[in-house]
Parts: structure tokens; sequence; C-alpha cells
């Protein structure tokens, strides 16, 4: 006699296992199911959304989450709005998982949900399937009164990549919340036209730092970056060493020459995570005038410093060669 916690490789006595009295071997069932990979399994799981035991349905939304497509997430449509916090978590994280744009039209009708998870998780599924559509009730999700809610919008907007959403956007970087205008900021890295770079460029000055960190690493991801190197440089003299340490690799990806020595100036800082920036920036500009801020770091006791302060040696040594000087 096989034991319940035995897998099976067929779903012929699915059914049966799944009406049995103790919720703990349904859940096994379950679970079984999931590891399956028959898609059939998908049906079967559906049944069971509405199973008296919240266990179970946490296993439903962690199991359906192993099948991508719109009958999975129909059902886990119906999870997410589930009584149970942790049920409808399961079912927000499996639905996170799709990448089906068919999958949209069962989650499309949440965003509207009166409450706010709901609305968050729907968006956030959203995000990976990419579909244009998806587009106007993510910007009207931007006026949301849950800052959460309006995170998880954004996220949609900068999936998409589409120039015709960076107004609302910009927009966005003036949000009263924090982790809203960071998520705009971040967003707005598709766009490689200047009025992009030029909204980022302004959150350099925001007054909570995450957002100015966003700044300063989403500008050296910018065609345009450049126009803000000044204030990249400025940036460099921020009292958060992250904010310092972003606006650094940006400098270096856009081997800014004027950086070189405010650059260097960051090469001793306590933090040996900005010392190993700062060494890969001035690497990346291979201005010789950066030569001896790398030689102070050539036997620093990190050994990620060291490393990059010699490979910036080297390539200014090649630098110079090729020069003739």
């Amino acid at each position: 006699m096989s034991g319940p916690f035995e897998s099976y490789d067929d779903l012929e006595d699915a059914d049966e296992r799944l009406q049995a009295a103790d919720p703990a071997e349904r859940r096994v069932a379950i679970i079984a199911l999931g590891h399956s990979g028959d898609p059939a399994a998908v049906g079967h799981l559906s049944g069971m959304v509405t199973d008296p035991d919240a266990g179970v349905r946490q296993q439903v939304a962690m199991a359906l989450g192993e099948f991508d497509g719109p009958d999975s997430a129909a059902a886990l449509a119906k999870l997410l709005v589930d009584p149970e916090q942790a049920v409808a978590s399961a079912a927000a994280d499996s639905m996170a998982e799709f990448k089906d744009p068919a999958c949209a039209d069962a989650i499309l009708p949440l965003v509207h949900h009166g409450h706010a998870f709901v609305r968050m998780g729907a968006l956030r599924a959203l995000k990976e399937l990419r579909r244009k559509d998806t587009l106007k009730p993510a910007l009207e999700a931007l006026r949301d009164s849950d800052a959460a809610v309006r995170v998880q919008a954004i996220g949609v907007i900068g999936f998409l990549k589409l120039e015709e959403s960076i107004p609302a956007l910009t927009a966005s970087t003036g949000d009263p919340n924090a982790h809203v205008r960071r998520a705009a900021v971040g967003a707005l890295a598709f766009s490689q036209m200047k009025p992009a770079a030029e909204s980022i460029t302004r959150a350099l000055g925001d007054d909570d730092w995450m957002v100015r960190e966003m700044a300063a690493e989403t500008l050296g991801q910018n065609a345009n970056g450049s126009v803000a190197a000044d204030q990249l440089i400025a940036a460099l003299a921020d009292h958060f060493w992250q904010v310092r340490l972003k606006a650094i690799r940006s400098l270096g990806k856009m081997k800014i020459d004027r950086a070189v020595h405010p650059i260097g100036r960051c090469i001793t800082h306590e933090q040996a995570n900005l010392r190993k920036e700062a060494a890969a920036a001035l690497g990346e500009i291979a201005d010789p005038a950066a030569e001896p801020f790398l030689v102070l770091v050539a036997n620093d006791p990190d050994p990620e410093v060291r490393k990059n302060a010699r490979w910036g040696l080297q390539r200014i040594a090649a630098r110079k060669a090729r020069s003739g000087s």
C-alpha cells in the first residue's frame, strides 16, 4: 500500500485523494499535482480553490504557480481575493511568475478591486505580461490612494517601455511617497530621450536618499545621462555613501574626465564598496590623472579594491603606450 506522501505520475486517483477528509492528505495530493508537470492538473487544482481549509487553499495557490496560462490565472484570481492573507499572498506570488500574455484577461478586472492588496497583486502580475492594453489601467492606478499600488502600477508602465508614458512617470517623480518617487525614477531608465534624463537629474536633489541613489544609478543607463555630469559630481559629496557609490559608477560608465579628481577623493573612504567602485570608475575613465589615486589603493586590504586598482593602472598604462607618452 502506498503512503500518503508517495508521489504519483498520473492523475487517475487525483479526485479521490483531493476529497480526503484529512486536510493534510489533500495538501499532499495538491503538492503532487503541482509537481506532475501535467497541464491537466490545472483543472483538478482549480476545483480546490473553495476548499474549507485555508492551508489547502494556500497549497493550491502555490501549486497553480507551476502552470503558466489563462486557466491557472483564472483560478489564482479567485484566490487573490481570499479572506485569508496567507492564501492571497501565495496567489499573488504565483501570479507574479506568469509570462503568458493571455493571463492578463483574468487579472485585469482585479485592478479595480476594493481591496488595495488585491489591486497591488494584480498590477504586480501584469508587469511581466507586457500587454499594451495594461497601460491605461496602470496609468489610472497612479492616482490610487495606496502608495504600494502606485509603486506596482509604475512597474507595469516601466516594463512596457512606451515613450507615451514619460509624462506620467515624470509626474510620479514628484509623488508624496518616496517609494513611489524611487520607482518612477527607476522606470524612466528605459527611455533614452533627453526629457527622461532631465527628470532623473532633478531627482538627484530629492529629500530621500534612496531616491537620490536611484537617480544616480539610472543616469548611467541613459544615453543622455552626461547632461547630469556636473550634478553627479556634486552627488559625490552626498551624506550617504550609497548615493556616492552609484554616482561614481555612472560617471565611470560615461567616462567623464573631469570627474577623475572628485572620484579620486573617494578612493580612501572607510567603506570598501565605495573604494572598489571608485577604483573601477577610474579604470573605466583611464585618464593618466587617475594614476596617483589608484596607486594609493593598489595594496588595499580589500582584495576587490586591489583588483580594480591594478586593473585601472593597467588600463592607464595601455593608454599611455598608445599615445606614446
